[in-house]
């Protein structure tokens, strides 16, 4: 599972960064509400992703189909839209049950190489040219806040789980830069998720953040 997201991120970062941004497609579908049919559906599938950002990144966005690697809707804007949730489907004949269980990130081009980093094990920071940036307002399904690719709040550290609601993340070039802002989740002030390790980035959290869990 890791391996295919691995190489699907790695596909899109290629094509993100060696190619200009082309005309969006006309998927007939507004950006203000979900549309009807199957979750499966071109239609299900861009909306859910690409509102993961704010609209005036959504709607010039590219988004990609996760599991396939197939291009969905060709983007004008440098932003790509993908589900990045790394657990895959509960219900794979019927799609994602909701953009929450997604996971959607709509991010820049450096976002994607701290990603790819991320999941080969390897440093960010010597493959980042800049400050990365990544929003994700359907939020995600949990994390350790300590320790990166905990999965399950059974693996978790006592009291240091959380399942994010909408929120914007910032991937430092130099995770130094981060020394001295808090790891406090229920702080409601921008902190530090991974804080020590190579991977420390800026979790903003934005309007309804505890939504999935509540703050302490």
């Amino acid at each position: 599972m890791m391996k295919n997201l691995l190489l699907m991120l790695s596909a899109i970062f290629i094509i993100v960064a060696c190619s200009a941004p082309t005309t969006n497609s006309e998927m007939g579908m507004s950006m203000d509400g979900e549309p009807e049919g199957p979750h499966t559906s071109v239609e299900w599938q861009v909306w859910a992703y690409s509102t993961a950002a704010p609209e005036f990144i959504a709607e010039g966005a590219a988004v990609y189909d996760a599991p396939g690697g197939n291009l969905l809707r060709e983007g004008t804007n440098g932003w790509t839209c993908v589900p990045a949730n790394p657990r895959g489907m509960s219900d794979p004949d019927n799609g994602w049950v909701d953009p929450h269980e997604a996971m959607p990130a709509c991010g820049d081009a450096e976002f994607f190489k701290w990603v790819i980093a991320y999941f080969n094990g390897t440093i960010p920071g010597e493959v980042m040219e800049k400050d990365g940036y990544a929003w994700m307002l359907h939020g995600d399904m949990g994390e350790d806040n300590t320790k990166p690719m905990v999965m399950n709040k059974e693996d978790a550290a006592e009291g240091h789980w959380i399942e994010s609601g909408p929120h914007l993340m910032r991937m430092p070039k130099d995770p130094a830069s981060l020394d001295g802002m808090t790891t406090d989740f229920n702080s409601g002030e921008p902190y530090v998720m991974f804080a020590g390790s190579p991977y420390a980035h800026v979790m903003y959290p934005v309007g309804d953040y505890y939504k999935y869990q509540d703050q302490k």
